[in-house]
């Protein structure tokens, strides 16, 4: 990654941000407007968490991805908008099932309204996202967004399967993040291609883009779980080690610690909550597997950019760029 970087902003999301300002305002706009209910409920909840404070990644990569072909299209602000709430969605149903009580710093939905409410809002949310698609009369649209959801249900499962499962292997872990994270940010990048009229190979470029920096944001969030400040994470230390889950630093501290530190972390896992926390994240800095995740991740950042190297230099590819930088070097 040799680009010269010609975003200056405070921060990378605000240098990202700089390239499709006036096209993330048009894209809140259809949110806010899409989201109308005549129930009072929905209302509530669905304001409430697509307001609660995050990034709007995936929305950005369907206009980034749109504008290396020159025009930002009322279209991309309405996919955008869908790819948001299909994301939306499915927090709202992560959280119900993790019972999860806070995300981004703040109470989930389901710990506010209830889990009944969160689940039936998820509902909504996810058809008006399909209402939204159907408006725009693209039947490839519709191909890659309807496969994309039920990849990531799938997804959802595999990880439902996995919980308080110590022996997964890392490919199988892998294939968990595929399906449920990287897989909605390789529709987005397909989308702002198939809208811009793009050739095959060139929707082909931004899939895979999206598919590699999706999994290293979903590599550092397992990063994070076991070493970020809880402040800028939002969430407390371990949580994902709390509910059983087996990521990929527990997976290879298994693997790399002494017979103690394994049999501590395996226990960890099968049984969940947060006893044996100190322990595990001893073992954990010990035999260096947040670094050797980050290895990973930083892999994945580099050829995310390898597969878009070939599209003419614009801000807009420079963003992608710096996106996927910021994928590897965040601290939340």
């Amino acid at each position: 990654m040799t680009q010269s970087n010609t975003l200056t902003n405070s921060s990378p999301l605000d240098a990202i941000q700089s390239c499709v300002l006036a096209d993330i305002q048009a894209v809140n706009a259809v949110i806010q407007h899409s989201l109308h209910s005549d129930v009072t409920l929905v209302n509530q909840v669905a304001h409430y968490i697509i307001n609660s404070g995050g990034k709007r990644l995936r929305p950005m990569l369907v206009l980034l991805s749109a504008g290396l072909f020159g025009t930002i299209k009322p279209e991309h602000h309405q996919l955008a908008a869908v790819v948001e709430f299909i994301h939306t969605a499915t927090l709202l149903h992560d959280d119900v099932v993790d019972e999860s009580a806070k995300r981004r710093g703040q109470n989930t939905a389901n710990a506010i309204f209830g889990n009944a409410a969160s689940v039936l809002v998820g509902d909504f949310v996810y058809s008006r996202a399909f209402q939204m698609m159907v408006a725009v009369q693209n039947m490839r649209v519709m191909e890659v967004l309807s496969n994309a959801t039920n990849i990531i249900a799938e997804g959802e499962v595999l990880q439902l399967l996995n919980v308080h499962n110590a022996d997964i292997t890392d490919e199988a872990y892998l294939q968990v993040i595929h399906y449920k994270t990287a897989k909605l940010f390789e529709a987005a990048t397909r989308l702002g291609a198939i809208i811009s009229n793009a050739s095959a190979a060139e929707e082909s470029a931004l899939s895979k883009y999206g598919m590699h920096i999706g999994t290293a944001f979903q590599l550092i969030d397992d990063v994070l779980d076991l070493s970020g400040n809880v402040v800028e994470i939002g969430k407390n230390l371990g949580d994902d080690l709390s509910e059983g889950k087996p990521t990929l630093p527990l997976l290879y501290a298994m693997r790399h610690g002494t017979a103690k530190e394994t049999k501590i972390i395996k226990n960890a896992i099968e049984n969940g909550g947060l006893n044996d926390l100190p322990s595990v994240l001893s073992a954990v800095e010990r035999t260096g597997a947040l670094q050797h995740v980050r290895t990973i991740a930083t892999k994945e950042s580099a050829l995310a950019c390898d597969s878009i190297a070939h599209f003419k230099d614009s801000n807009y590819k420079q963003a992608l760029y710096t996106l996927a930088e910021f994928a590897v070097s965040r601290s939340y």
